[in-house]
């Protein structure tokens, strides 16, 4: 076979067919439209994030109490910025009022204030996250130290993450709790909804696998292991097919609740009662009451109570 010489002169051709694919396959285009926020830019926010709950482990390390208080300061000014512009991004991405030739300037001191508000919210931050990592420790008799657990614990940085993007979530703002959590979803392989619901003191072990969605209701003290899914059942549709979204689709789990690897648990009517236990690979669309046990035992699954009595489970 001849070898062509100067193959780069198709590149006209490939131009030209291309741009033909961008007005054909609008779906996948962002032209002639509001410019969008930046995964970069929100990737970037994240790790000063971390850098402003966790002091002295990312970022800058020499700190001391004589000097935090001006590096905060500045810290917090730049990331002010940064979360202010990308909020403006993702709030101007919903507005009627901007083009791609003007912004809008309701949109601009809106995002100030969002961010803003966001920034205020750190210390209760915080004060969740030490009781996370405190669960961490307390739940993996491997874990060295805490701060094995804050440098290296996927659960820890999937959870912290949440932590931002559930707080941006219950604002309203579009686009960036969902970037937020997926960024995290591609570091930890743990995929946590900033939609759902978690309590105090949240362990994720492994951690690789786990998916909560959207309308996942944890409460505290809630232990879980790897490739746990909390899932939707179904999908019911209105009259023109469509899926019908905003509604309660994913299972609540309540105070004190261990799920073991591999669990599946199903639908908006599904409730693990407090202090329940489930197996490894159990499969289950239906409620469990307080302090039950549900087991895998010879390929069967079998629901036992507090007292080790065999019981019927009950759907919904």
């Amino acid at each position: 076979m001849t070898k062509r010489k100067h193959p780069e002169k198709d590149l006209p051709e490939v131009v030209e067919s291309l741009a033909a694919s961008f007005r054909e396959h609008k779906k996948l285009n962002n032209i002639g439209r509001t410019t969008l926020p930046s995964r970069d830019a929100v990737a970037q926010i994240i790790l000063h994030l971390e850098e402003l709950v966790y002091p002295g482990y990312f970022g800058k390390q020499e700190l001391t109490w004589e000097t935090v208080e001006f590096h905060l300061g500045s810290q917090l000014d730049e990331v002010f910025k940064e979360l202010t512009q990308q909020i403006f991004l993702c709030i101007q991405y919903t507005c009627e009022s901007a083009t791609p030739d003007a912004t809008c300037g309701h949109c601009e001191h809106l995002a100030a204030e969002f961010a803003m508000a966001f920034l205020k919210e750190l210390p209760k931050l915080r004060a969740l996250l030490e009781l996370d990592l405190q669960a961490l420790y307390d739940g993996d008799p491997a874990a060295k130290s805490l701060d094995e657990i804050i440098f290296s614990y996927p659960g820890m940085k999937a959870i912290t993450v949440y932590r931002f993007a559930h707080e941006l979530h219950l604002k309203q703002i579009p686009l960036m709790p969902r970037i937020m959590s997926e960024i995290a979803h591609a570091e930890t392989g743990i995929d946590i909804h900033p939609g759902a619901t978690i309590g105090r003191a949240f362990f994720i072990d492994h951690g690789t696998g786990v998916v909560i969605g959207e309308t996942t209701q944890i409460g505290d003290h809630v232990k879980m292991y790897q490739g746990v899914t909390l899932g939707a059942l179904s999908f019911p549709k209105d009259e023109r097919g469509r899926v019908i979204r905003g509604y309660k689709r994913h299972p609540t789990i309540e105070d004190n609740v261990t799920i073991y690897s591999g669990a599946t648990i199903l639908g908006g009517k599904t409730v693990l009662g407090k202090g329940s236990v489930i197996g490894g690979n159990v499969w289950l669309t239906h409620s469990v009451p307080p302090g039950a046990k549900v087991i895998v035992q010879a390929g069967d699954q079998k629901m036992t109570d507090a007292n080790g009595e065999t019981i019927r489970p009950k759907k919904g």
